[in-house]
């Protein structure tokens, strides 16, 4: 049976928000971390590798409070960074999450607050 062509479109995850690959629930993780029969069975933990992020929550302009209200200057969004990355495994809320499918492969929406810890691989730089 033929494979059905990707289409080109693509997934963009906005504000403080990740996509996570789900991982169905184990008590040992992909990555190694064990986790609980209680956060397992309730399903209150989870956990997936992060394959995509928003830019973060964006951040006021500060010139914007000023004494000339009216006067609007374009300016380029800046946003507060975020600190998960794509490729990075996170152990988050179930419950926070909003799982979408998108071309076929199941997701979750999760927001950067909901994530209790980060893993990261040692050859990536911390900032």
């Amino acid at each position: 049976m033929p494979q059905k062509p990707r289409s080109s479109k693509s997934l963009i995850v906005v504000g403080d928000r990740v996509l996570v690959a789900l991982e169905e629930g184990e008590e040992r993780s992909k990555v190694g971390l064990y986790l609980p029969p209680t956060a397992v069975d309730s399903q209150a933990v989870q956990g997936g590798r992060i394959t995509a992020t928003g830019p973060g929550l964006p951040m006021p302009d500060p010139g914007e409070l000023g004494d000339e209200p009216w006067r609007t200057a374009r300016r380029e969004t800046r946003f507060v960074p975020m600190q998960a990355r794509v490729g990075d495994y996170a152990l988050f809320f179930r419950k926070a999450g909003v799982e979408i499918t998108f071309e076929g492969d199941r997701y979750l929406v999760v927001p950067q607050t909901a994530i209790l810890a980060l893993v990261r691989d040692g050859d990536t730089e911390d900032s």
